[in-house]
């Protein structure tokens, strides 16, 4: 008779697997359902190790991951998550199973056949590997694409293709490695927060530079900057003094 912990927040979706537990392994034992990160650590720190884990990657106050960097989970743990499978290949890599929801019946009898193959020596979560998988999910994501219309034809632009923003007349414009000019619905305070900060620079309220973009930086009158851009704007792109200190950060990092 083997002991289960469940660590999922969502009823419908505990009940659930409870329900296909009961069908493939009767004889097992559900100690506890837990709905959050703290209650998970309390549990897991006042109670004996189970013999199995099912933990739901997002519960109600943060990521799963977040437990195992305050107390150490010495059971087998399958994973159970809403999350894109390519994202999480490297736990069955490292021979941690997961299943993605709704939980099917056959991907249950798969997990819990490899757990009884695996539970003499069971493969035990690795630390570094979880520190990884919660740093992933927990980045910001940022835009890559940009839809944008050319006469009467819709077509995108990869971020990584545009070289500088800019405004003009009121309207937000990109300019691409081929030097073509877009309009972008955006204001360039809206595509600060869409923007990958390491890529891409505020200059001033007028320009938001590529990396990419610089070919040259000259020291310009009052402690300011003067770049020259590929390609070529039809402007002089200068950089405020105020901002030297975070632009010489940001070219160094």
């Amino acid at each position: 008779m083997k002991q289960i912990l469940l660590i999922e927040d969502e009823p419908p979706a505990a009940h659930r697997l409870q329900h296909l537990l009961n069908a493939h392994r009767p004889g097992w034992v559900v100690l506890a359902v837990i709905d959050s990160v703290e209650k998970a650590v309390l549990w897991l720190q006042e109670n004996p190790a189970p013999d199995l884990v099912f933990l739901d990657i997002q519960l109600a106050d943060g990521l799963s991951f977040e437990i195992f960097a305050q107390t150490p989970i010495t059971a087998p743990i399958i994973f159970t998550t809403a999350y894109d499978e390519y994202t999480l290949e490297a736990f069955r890599v490292n021979s941690i199973d997961y299943l993605l929801k709704p939980i099917e019946n056959e991907e249950l009898l798969r997990a819990l056949n490899k757990f009884d193959h695996f539970f003499d020596q069971p493969r035990l979560p690795d630390a570094a590997l979880m520190q990884t998988l919660l740093r992933q999910l927990t980045e910001p994501s940022y835009k890559e694409r940009f839809l944008v219309r050319t006469g009467q034809t819709l077509m995108y632009l990869n971020a990584n293709t545009i070289r500088f923003f800019f405004t003009d007349s009121g309207l937000t414009f990109a300019r691409t490695e081929d030097n073509r000019k877009c309009h972008i619905e955006q204001s360039l305070e809206q595509l600060e927060q869409v923007l990958h900060p390491r890529h891409f620079f505020r200059i001033n309220r007028q320009v938001i530079i590529h990396l990419e973009a610089i070919q040259k930086i000259h020291a310009y009158f009052n402690g300011r900057l003067k770049l020259e851009l590929m390609p070529n704007p039809d402007f002089e792109v200068i950089l405020s003094r105020e901002r030297v200190p975070d632009f010489r950060r940001w070219l160094d990092s």
